[in-house]
């Protein structure tokens, strides 16, 4: 199969971070894990099918969303929201968006009622060559339109 003219090859990740309706921003990040959700199986069987089974999808449930990078300017972005949201958090919106190379979304995913859960740095080391690393960990009640409306 030939490429067609908007293949990407090479597809280097960046995600920048966002809290808030973009009012926080959080600059951009190396990694991210915890993009997933799994659902409960809720099975039901009737009194006359035997042995006959029905599955629907139950309630959701969603990882915690952590961010790794390597400590740069923005980790004092990071360290203002920390200290603005340590003991009066409020549940916010964020949004995490997957960039290409030429910095174009790809992908993005906006997460509900998000709070920070943990925060860390790697300890500073001179003699090691490895790069200082940050990881901050964020809460949240999803990223499907799949909340009630009430």
């Amino acid at each position: 199969m030939p490429i067609s003219s908007d293949t990407m090859i090479g597809l280097v990740n960046r995600f920048q971070v966002t809290l808030d309706d973009g009012k926080i921003d959080l600059g951009s990040w190396s990694k991210v894990d915890g993009l997933n959700v799994k659902w409960d199986v809720a099975e039901y069987r009737t009194g006359d099918q035997g042995n006959e089974r029905y599955f629907f999808p139950g309630a959701t449930q969603y990882e915690v969303i952590k961010l790794t990078r390597a400590a740069c300017a923005d980790t004092m972005k990071v360290k203002e929201y920390l200290s603005n949201n340590s003991f009066k958090a409020k549940a916010m919106t964020g949004h995490i968006k997957l960039c290409d190379a030429a910095n174009k979304e790809v992908a993005h995913w906006d997460l509900t009622r998000t709070v920070p859960m943990r925060w860390a740095i790697t300890a500073f080391d001179s003699s090691a060559s490895s790069v200082a690393t940050e990881t901050l960990e964020l809460h949240h009640a999803g990223f499907l339109d799949d909340q009630v409306q009430h």
